[in-house]
């Protein structure tokens, strides 16, 4: 059984989170989706709309995810690959690179992004029409 895992925090979900989660499945019998909790994404600076258990249960609704993890630290990622028996991560084009010190442990794979959307670019043009 092939297992991929991605990473993400999965905030107002888009067309782009479909399509990397289907992509991703059809590289997997088994996906697994890391999603950043609250107290991680302060860690970040980052704040999500909905709550970490708000989006895992939107995360475990769709087909192509098998299960949904938390991810709390940066570090996690040997740990998650070695615990889950994880072949491959992958991750959006924009990351590319940054995780390729994990190919010691799984193979990595960036896929092209969505092109024109974003959590970010869907909050600002939401801020936007609500304020003029």
């Amino acid at each position: 059984m092939k297992k991929v895992i991605t990473y993400g925090t999965f905030d107002l979900l888009h067309i782009g989170h479909i399509n990397l989660l289907r992509r991703a499945k059809e590289n997997a019998d088994h996906l697994i989706v890391a999603i950043s909790s609250d107290e991680f994404n302060k860690l970040k600076g980052k704040k999500a709309y909905y709550s970490f258990e708000q989006r895992k249960a939107i995360l475990e609704s769709i087909r192509y995810v098998d299960e949904v993890i938390a991810e709390d630290t940066w570090e996690q990622k040997v740990k998650d690959i070695k615990l889950y028996n994880i072949d491959t991560l992958i991750m959006g084009d924009d990351w590319k690179g940054k995780f390729d010190y994990l190919e010691e442990h799984c193979e990595v794979l960036y896929l092209p992004r969505t092109v024109g959307i974003s959590t970010t670019k869907t909050k600002a043009e939401l801020k936007r029409v609500n304020h003029g």
